[in-house]
């Protein structure tokens, strides 16, 4: 796959609660190390269905954002999938934005009205 989904996100409205919910439910392991983010960790490295799975996180939402569940896809420059995404009838969101320590991200809405991520991760 040219650019694979590599992180997937889920905006709640109580991130705390959901931390706990997913913990629960799935046995996952979260980090909450870092304020308003819990980084669920991967399971082994692999591919497919049925396959091992990509790490993803719980992000508290902010007070105006809505909940959302979205995935991230690898891309090597933010602003060129963007526009792409435009011509094709999809819309900014987020604009590129610096994630320190990782790279940057983006989101754009497709023509139905899902979020999707974009990150450039650094080398």
């Amino acid at each position: 796959m040219a650019n694979p989904v590599v992180h997937w996100e889920i905006g709640a409205k109580d991130a705390a609660k959901l931390n706990d919910f997913y913990t629960s439910l799935f046995g996952w392991t979260i980090d909450t190390s870092m304020p308003g983010y819990g980084l669920v960790a991967s399971t082994e490295e692999g591919t497919g269905i049925g396959g091992t799975g990509i790490g993803g996180g719980i992000l508290q939402a902010q007070a105006d954002m809505p909940g959302y569940v979205t995935f991230y896809v690898a891309v090597d420059d933010l602003a060129a999938s963007l526009a792409r995404a435009e011509t094709l009838g999809g819309k900014t969101i987020v604009p590129p934005t610096p994630i320190p320590t990782v790279g940057a991200f983006a989101m754009f809405e497709d023509p139905e009205g899902h979020m999707i991520g974009l990150l450039k991760q650094q080398p």
